[in-house]
């Protein structure tokens, strides 16, 4: 998500991580279980003299702190930074009702032409994949991933998926229809950047 959470260095009183960290602009931490499988990274930044901030970025969680913390000071507030980032997020979680309010508001404003809906739009676990459709029964499927994932990469999916109840392949009409998003280009530098942190990479 793009949301900044702002917290001052000497409120964070928590047990230090075992990760350790070097003395370097940026430390990067691999996904893990209490990250949400998401990879950190740890950034000193000279701007800042006391506060810390946490948000996500292309997939990845970021954590900005000031240049002359100790690592010791740095172990000790990311677990607390990554905490909050996951829960603003997990209050941001939409339901499988609104994901398929969303996806007919979707269609009416990039689709209007096309004559069918779709009879569900679901969160899945999909691990693969951002999102499946079967034309048969008109389902959408939408990596659970993705809930708390920018609005205009959740759209991009979600539009691309919508496509598909007429048009099954990827051809020169299918990219022509996805071309009227107009937000393409970022949201595939997000899924790009997610996935490459998921890896570890």
């Amino acid at each position: 998500m793009d949301n900044y959470i702002q917290d001052d260095l000497f409120g964070a009183n928590l047990a230090g991580m075992r990760t350790k960290a070097k003395k370097s602009t940026e430390l990067r931490i691999p996904p893990m279980e209490v990250s949400g499988g998401a990879e950190i990274k740890v950034v000193r930044s000279s701007r800042r003299s006391r506060s810390i901030s946490a948000y996500r970025e292309h997939g990845s969680i970021v954590i900005q702190v000031p240049a002359h913390l100790s690592n010791s000071k740095i172990q000790a507030v990311i677990p607390e930074m990554v905490e909050k980032v996951l829960t603003r997020e997990a209050r941001e979680k939409i339901s499988d009702s609104d994901l398929f309010a969303k996806a007919h508001a979707l269609q009416a404003r990039y689709l209007p032409e096309f004559q069918v809906e779709a009879a569900s739009v679901k969160w899945r676990k999909m691990d693969e994949r951002w999102g499946s459709c079967t034309t048969v029964d008109r389902t959408i499927r939408i990596s659970e991933r993705l809930n708390g994932a920018p609005d205009y990469v959740l759209d991009y999916i979600l539009v691309h998926e919508l496509i598909h109840l007429e048009i099954p392949d990827h051809g020169e009409n299918f990219h022509s229809l996805l071309a009227r998003f107009e937000r393409s280009d970022l949201a595939n530098a997000y899924l790009e950047g997610y996935e490459a942190g998921a890896r570890g990479q």
